[in-house]
């Protein structure tokens, strides 16, 4: 299984805090949001190669922060962009990544933080070798309205999926982390090819659902999408509690079992 963490944006909502470091390095709680995600992919054992997509005005900064600690591995691919406004988009690049590829892929946005193991997620993929998203309920209706709602059937698969509804049927809501098993990869060029949202993960899943079987798989914990000033202070503050790193991170760390397959 090929990890690729999606880290190409160039943080437009976030310039009151920074304008030239990209978000899965703004540091929350001292500590870099991409070093809580590499946490979560060393501790699956069925990963066997990390990819950072970016761009070509942060590409060095992903490679100092992979040479900073030699235990960090991972492939830096970059697309031709040096702004948000010649940037492909997620999924074109993710795509293009793609292309040629014959693995499943573990994908996850770089300004993902959350506090759950994804241990339990990689085993039902494994279990229905399908495309398998991860859920949170935000438990908050307004908020829902940002994000992408889904509703599941009993068995856990989706049976609704609507980007930023305009009234949320359900505070469940899509996050950026998707498993996909290596024969749904060639969608995503084929979704790419017929859509104008290249930039728009959600609107993929949304495209997705509709062509063929996709379960939800509901994260236990925390997770906040580091998008807007606020978001980060919110988890820059909740994480900055010693209690709480030690209950939600380090603790379920040491507990956690690595996967095999």
């Amino acid at each position: 299984m090929i990890a690729i963490v999606l880290a190409g944006g160039y943080a437009k909502r976030l310039q009151s805090i920074t304008k030239d470091i990209p978000k899965p390095l703004l540091k929350v709680a001292g500590k870099p949001i991409i070093s809580y995600i590499f946490d979560r992919l060393n501790r699956i054992e069925d990963i066997q190669r990390i990819i950072i997509s970016t761009n070509l005005r942060f590409e060095e900064q992903f490679k100092e922060w992979l040479s900073s600690n030699p235990r960090r591995t991972a492939e830096i691919i970059s697309d031709r962009s040096h702004s948000d406004e010649d940037k492909p988009g997620a999924l074109a690049s993710l795509a293009s990544i793609t292309a040629n590829m014959d693995e499943d892929c573990l994908i996850t946005a770089g300004d993902n933080l959350f506090t759950s193991s994804l241990t339990s997620m990689i085993q039902e993929f494994k279990a229905r070798r399908l495309p398998t998203i991860a859920l949170h309920d935000i438990k908050d209706e307004e908020l829902a309205k940002q994000y992408s709602t889904v509703m599941l059937d009993k068995e856990g698969r989706i049976t609704n999926f609507v980007e930023k509804p305009k009234e949320p049927k359900t505070t469940l809501i899509g996050t950026c982390i998707y498993v996909l098993p290596k024969q749904t990869l060639p969608r995503l060029r084929e979704c790419t090819s017929r859509s104008d949202h290249c930039d728009n993960m959600g609107k993929f899943i949304e495209w997705l659902h509709k062509r063929e079987p996709v379960h939800g798989h509901i994260l236990e914990g925390h997770w906040w999408d580091i998008g807007t000033p606020d978001q980060y202070l919110i988890a820059d503050q909740t994480l900055k509690d010693s209690t709480f790193r030690e209950k939600h991170f380090e603790r379920a760390l040491k507990s956690s079992v690595p996967t095999s397959g």
